[in-house]
């Protein structure tokens, strides 16, 4: 019995590992007071960001691999709009001078390519201005702060205010 389990444990380790090396990017969680964000953290690489890899005006998973989540333990103001506790996928559209942000009910999703299929589910539209940064952010970032959830990538950052 003891080297069946032994077989079982080893056999489960090994499919975590190779699960975890098919993700392209890095992957985080980062917490706030109210609030928590989980992602894939993807790299510039030289590359254009926003309006190349991530097209103007298209929903972005918000990251790398899995659709971002994002979790409230209590009501909040999320970009101007009321949202209830609990857990949601954060899709965004970037613009050129505005982001779309979307919170969804369908949690794990793969990317934004079932979104067309699960738009029915969205819980919040809301708009939020993008801002140019003068430092380049070579590693996509989300990080939580006192007044709201701070998107950080390229030469650009969007800050979504948050009230609780």
């Amino acid at each position: 019995m003891r080297n069946l389990l032994s077989v079982v444990l080893v056999m489960f380790l090994a499919v975590g590992s190779l699960a975890a090396k098919d993700r392209a990017s890095e992957h985080a969680t980062v917490k706030g007071k109210h609030v928590s964000v989980s992602y894939g953290r993807p790299n510039k690489k030289g590359r254009a960001i926003f309006g190349g890899l991530v097209p103007y005006g298209e929903v972005w998973r918000t990251g790398a691999d899995e659709a971002t989540e994002i979790t409230f333990d209590q009501a909040c103001n999320f970009g101007g709009k009321t949202v209830k506790p609990g857990t949601y996928t954060l899709f965004t559209k970037p613009g050129k001078g505005e982001w779309t942000v979307i919170l969804n009910a369908k949690l794990g999703q793969w990317g934004a390519y079932e979104y067309e299929n699960v738009k029915k589910q969205d819980v919040l539209t809301t708009s939020v201005p993008s801002k140019h940064l003068d430092k380049q952010v070579e590693t996509f970032t989300i990080s939580v702060k006192d007044d709201g959830v701070m998107l950080e990538w390229d030469d650009t950052g969007v800050m979504i205010p948050v009230k609780f």
